[in-house]
């Protein structure tokens, strides 16, 4: 959770959902196919469903998905089916409600819960749960979400914990790597096989033998930055080509200004066909490594926060 006292994005700066979905048709020109929409918390968006249904209009965006924290899920899961979102990821970092609060700063957990089974009723057969892993905090809990995971038919994704955004806490030692994750999972839950997908997705997928399937992104430990092929749209309209970028394109201005598609589609594709981005490779290859950026900083400009950049 952000600091209480950090700044929030004007509103005026904020895109509308009509300019969403022309900057989504945009990148659907130039080949994308996947959009998710994420946060900070996406559901805090006021009538967040039309904006699911604006971008399923685009019959070229082929999977439409969308992170969340749950709280308010359970409200908005039938509209959000409705509205053609094809996805769901809930992030879940503890099954015990002490814990939920000291993370979170709220009594919520019952709500993300109760999130989770509604989405399961609204018909989103493909949940997933996503877990930070934080030593000293949740590790000794990942066996319990995995079962928990098993027994509400999803699969979850345990994460490294990453020096990104508002990770003002974060050190080396909080860090739970893969071969810890898999280790404690193998200790209570038997022999691990691994799924070798290929292709750019961020979590490498693992399988018990009893069939459950898990996944782990490791990208603090061992960085996959040379296939990374995602970006970052924030909500008011800076496009980000790394999670570690202190700066983004803005793609706001030339857009309210009356860029036409075509111009547009030259300053995205010229950008990315010269992205050097390789954030999480130059934070591994530092000897020494605190968080990433000083918390003064974060309270000077929001958009280098998580809440601001779809973390």
């Amino acid at each position: 959770m952000p600091e209480a006292d950090y700044r929030w994005l004007p509103r005026a700066d904020v895109l509308t959902f009509e300019e969403i979905a022309r900057l989504a048709g945009v990148f659907a020109d130039l080949g994308v196919v996947r959009i998710r929409l994420t946060g900070g918390e996406p559901l805090l968006r006021r009538d967040v469903p039309s904006l699911a249904g604006l971008l399923r209009r685009d019959a070229r965006i082929g999977d439409l998905a969308m992170t969340t924290n749950g709280m308010l899920l359970a409200e908005h899961a039938v509209a959000l089916r409705a509205a053609g979102l094809h996805r769901v990821t809930v992030s879940l970092d503890t099954l015990r409600p002490d814990r939920f609060r000291e993370l979170t700063r709220q009594d919520g957990l019952a709500a993300v819960l109760n999130g989770i089974a509604a989405a399961r009723a609204a018909g989103f057969e493909r949940l997933k749960l996503d877990c930070v892993v934080m030593r000293g905090a949740n590790d000794d809990e990942i066996p319990d979400l995995v079962a928990f995971a098993r027994e509400i038919g999803s699969e979850i994704r345990f994460i490294e914990y990453m020096d990104v955004g508002g990770a003002t806490r974060w050190s080396r030692d909080r860090v739970v790597n893969r071969g810890a994750i898999l280790a404690a999972i193998e200790t209570t839950h038997g022999a691990i096989e691994p799924l070798h997908a290929g292709g750019s997705a961020p979590a490498e997928r693992f399988r018990l033998a009893d069939g459950t399937i898990f996944g782990i992104i490791a990208s603090t430990t061992e960085p996959f930055c040379a296939s990374c092929d995602r970006s970052r749209l924030t909500a008011d309209g800076h496009w980000l080509l790394c999670l570690y970028a202190m700066q983004g394109v803005d793609l706001r201005t030339p857009l309210r200004r009356g860029a036409t598609s075509p111009e547009l589609r030259d300053l995205i594709a010229s950008t990315w066909s010269g992205r050097r981005d390789r954030g999480a490779e130059e934070r591994f290859a530092l000897r020494e490594r605190g968080a990433l950026i000083p918390v003064e900083d974060l309270r000077r400009d929001p958009r280098l926060e998580m809440h601001t950049r779809g973390g």
